[in-house]
């Protein structure tokens, strides 16, 4: 207890405090506690209501537009501008279009097509869906220059948006076909992106709305083309691994004969039939691709010529992620044929012993380290 200089007792406060002394102020300009979070909620309140209540007023803006446009710009049979359209044969056939393509430029006038639901021709001219193709390709290309035009070690922008692009589908080739998938992960990259826009560029408005744009992959031309790049692609792939003879051993086995006859027969039918499944591959990837996508907008179609824009709409975000699912079968597709192909016959049967091999057959185990 300090003293005074007097030498009497004075009490210490600091250990000692008055009890009745008064509460504590709270500093000029503080909110009392719990004001602040009243408030915050009573600024969401008006911020959640005036969203409800644009979404609102866009929908009914939408709902006014689609009648004025019924009533002012009625639609029309294709091709007859002004004559009158029956609900809903003529609406839903405005808004289709067929499966054969149309030509944007004839290379060859003098070349006449059969006709026919099912007929089949060539002629060298440019249709829709490659006029379109070859968009999307200088629109990939594009972000891929100006990507690495000025490439930097901390990426920014568009660097380090295709970064990180790239980076996940790396990441995500490599947990399927573990290492050995990262030497084709450039091409399966490739495949994807340019699959992921060509689907996406059918959503964009002029895009099938107009006789020279139309999504690549909803013409099965273009789709059994890019099938066939990558059967070409994986059979290349397996023959450059294995060799001509180590490759074709994978479909037929000869070798299994001196296993028996038996066994020799059987791994011949196996490989005839893995021979005549390696040719499906190609239709496969690209009826299920072109079925999808062309299906797809079929839906999209319909829908907006029956019902209000705001359906279409909603099914315009599944479509989005059906266009992006798609691109990503096809390409993962890709990659697994890869690595199949590029395995050996004898890594496909192992290389395990039977358990009841003779001892004397067995290879000696290892000694142990020291």
């Amino acid at each position: 207890m300090p003293r005074s200089p007097h030498g009497a007792s004075v009490p210490d406060e600091r250990h000692h405090p008055d009890p009745i002394a008064s509460p504590a102020v709270p500093a000029v300009g503080a909110a009392p506690a719990g004001v602040g979070a009243a408030e915050d909620a009573a600024v969401e309140r008006p911020r959640g209501s005036r969203l409800v209540r644009n979404l609102g007023l866009l929908i009914a803006a939408v709902i006014a537009i689609d009648i004025l446009a019924v009533l002012f710009v009625p639609p029309f049979p294709p091709g007859e501008p002004g004559a009158a359209c029956e609900f809903p044969v003529c609406f839903i056939a405005g808004n289709l279009e067929l499966p054969a393509p149309h030509v944007v430029f004839d290379l060859d006038p003098s070349t006449s097509l059969p006709e026919g639901p099912l007929a089949i021709g060539f002629d060298a001219s440019i249709s829709s869906s490659l006029f379109t193709m070859w968009i999307v390709m200088a629109v990939v290309l594009g972000l891929a220059v100006l990507a690495t035009r000025r490439m930097r070690e901390v990426p920014s922008g568009i660097q380090n948006v295709v970064e990180f692009a790239y980076e996940q589908l790396s990441n995500f080739a490599t947990s399927i076909g573990g290492p050995g998938a990262r030497a084709h992960v450039p091409f399966y990259a490739a495949f994807f992106l340019l699959i992921l826009f060509s689907n996406w560029s059918g959503l964009v408005p002029p895009v099938g709305k107009v006789h020279e744009l139309r999504a690549p992959t909803s013409d099965v031309n273009v789709t059994i083309g890019l099938a066939l790049v990558a059967f070409a692609y994986f059979e290349f792939q397996g023959l450059r691994a294995n060799g001509v003879l180590g490759y074709l051993a994978k479909f037929f086995p000869v070798g299994e004969f001196r296993k028996g006859v038996g066994a020799g027969l059987i791994a011949l039918f196996v490989g005839l039939i893995e021979l005549m499944l390696e040719f499906v591959k190609p239709v496969t990837l690209s009826m299920r691709l072109f079925g999808n996508i062309y299906g797809g907008e079929v839906a999209l179609g319909v829908l907006t010529a029956l019902t209000i824009a705001v359906i279409p709409v909603a099914l315009f975000a599944l479509e989005l992620m059906l266009n992006f699912v798609q691109a990503l079968i096809f390409s993962v597709l890709m990659l697994i044929f890869t690595l199949v192909a590029v395995e050996s016959h004898h890594e496909e049967e192992g290389h395990a012993e039977p358990a009841d091999a003779p001892a004397g057959d067995r290879a000696p185990a290892p000694a142990p380290a020291h």
